[in-house]
């Protein structure tokens, strides 16, 4: 598959589902991506993995905006990072354990406290 069509496919579940934005399909991918290179060799991810993975590469990326701009993609939960998982799932971009449930992404922490209250001001 060409990027080209990569971002067809997400620009078309984005548009199935307008409670999320296009990046955030793209965003949470590049998490996923991010975290599988820090690992000595490739293998699944839980849900709270793989949120600690979107909440760190936004905080790296975006600083103390992580939160707004997830917000503004229609983040507003770990939730979400799970609803957004899983229409991936279906779509066949990714691949799920018998074992995955949207559940897995539920109350893993509160984003107040991950980009706002717990955001290290002096890095």
């Amino acid at each position: 598959m060409s990027l080209s069509s990569g971002t067809d496919v997400l620009g078309r579940l984005a548009l199935r589902n307008p409670r999320y934005a296009e990046a955030a399909f793209l965003f949470l991918l590049e998490a996923l991506h991010h975290r599988m290179q820090q690992l000595e060799r490739p293998r699944h991810l839980s849900g709270a993995e793989l949120a600690e993975a979107v909440r760190d590469l936004a905080l790296d990326r975006f600083g103390p905006l992580a939160r707004t701009v997830l917000h503004h993609w229609g983040i507003h939960s770990t939730s979400d990072m799970g609803n957004v998982v899983f229409l991936l799932v279906e779509s066949g971009i990714l691949i799920k354990q018998p074992t995955d449930t949207p559940e897995d992404f539920e109350d893993l922490f509160s984003f107040e406290e991950a980009f706002e209250m717990g955001y290290p001001w002096g890095r």
